[in-house]
C-alpha cells in the first residue's frame, strides 16, 4: 500500500495494488502546473486509487481537450491528472507520494518543449512527444 496527500494535508489517498509507468514529462503545460522544470508523472489504476479524506477540497481544471488535472484547493498541491484517452489510469503527481512506489520514472517525455534553462544530465530514453512517438536519443 501506497499513502500520499497534498502540502495542506487535507487531502489524503491510498493506492493499494500495483502502480504503472512513471515518466519525466517536459511539456509546457506540466512546467507552468508544477512550477518546476518537469514533473513526474506515475501511472496508477483508478481502480488501485481512493481518497481517504478532502476529496471536496478537490479543484478540476481542464487544461486541455483531453485532460483535466485536479489539486488542493487550499495549498495548491497538484493530485492527480485524469487523460481522457486512458479512463482507467489517473497520472499522479509523484511529489504528492509519502512512500517509495518502488519505480522509477523510465524516460523522459515532451523534451521539444522543456525548459531552455534546464539541462538533462541523466542517461534516459528521450522523446519529443509520447514514447510511441519516437526517441529522440537512447
Amino acid at each position: 500500500m501506497l499513502r500520499g496527500g497534498c502540502l495542506c494535508g487535507g487531502i489524503r489517498y491510498e493506492i493499494v495494488g500495483p502502480v504503472g509507468t512513471s515518466v519525466f514529462c517536459h511539456c509546457s503545460m506540466c512546467r507552468k502546473f508544477h512550477g518546476s522544470a518537469f514533473r513526474a508523472r506515475l501511472a496508477v489504476p483508478k481502480s488501485s486509487f481512493r481518497f481517504l479524506q478532502g476529496e471536496e477540497l478537490l479543484t478540476r481544471y481542464r487544461s486541455s481537450s483531453d485532460t483535466v488535472k485536479t489539486f488542493c484547493r487550499i495549498c495548491g498541491s497538484p493530485m492527480v491528472n485524469s487523460w481522457d484517452p486512458e479512463p482507467d489510469n489517473y497520472g499522479l503527481a509523484m511529489g504528492s507520494l509519502d512512500d517509495d512506489p518502488g519505480v522509477r520514472p523510465v524516460c523522459h517525455i515532451f523534451v521539444g518543449s522543456k525548459a531552455p534553462w534546464y539541462g538533462i544530465t541523466d542517461d534516459l530514453p528521450q522523446y519529443q512527444a509520447f514514447p510511441w512517438d519516437g526517441p529522440v536519443s537512447e
